[in-house]
């Protein structure tokens, strides 16, 4: 597990050994973190060589994950000036609404399957916690 000092708090990421690339690990890690509220709206993230001296990984590695984040919205990467969690999604088409949402669906179907998780197990779970988080549909 590696700790990374962020503001105040503090941002844990786990590195595994697991065949799923370094890149995805970080890219998820820092997703599931701002869904569950914590890293917030506005929040500066650590800059891309901060995190891959803290992970001791590659720098093109964290950048391959921030580069993906920034392509789907999630974070807002702004020139010597920082990184940024996004203060809200920008507006998609609904076309390419749909092909996100089917990426992200192959990614969890991907991710629960090598886990040997159902993935109708994984569904009802997030739409129970969309539910109590009070996301809309």
């Amino acid at each position: 597990m590696h700790t990374l000092l962020q503001g105040m708090r503090v941002l844990n990421l786990q590195l595994e050994k697991s065949g799923v690339p370094i890149y995805v690990q970080i890219r998820d890690q820092l997703l599931r973190a701002i869904g569950c509220g914590a890293l917030r709206p506005g929040e500066q993230l650590p800059t891309m060589r901060e995190l891959a001296v803290q992970l001791r990984v590659d720098l093109n590695t964290v950048r391959h994950a921030y580069d993906q984040l920034e392509e789907t919205g999630a974070i807002v990467i702004v020139r010597a000036r920082g990184t940024y969690v996004a203060e809200k999604p920008p507006p998609v088409d609904s076309g390419r609404q749909a092909k996100k949402v089917q990426a992200l669906a192959q990614q969890a179907i991907a991710l629960v399957v090598s886990a040997g998780i159902d993935p109708t197990e994984v569904a009802h779970e997030m739409l129970q916690l969309a539910k109590r988080h009070g996301v809309k549909r």
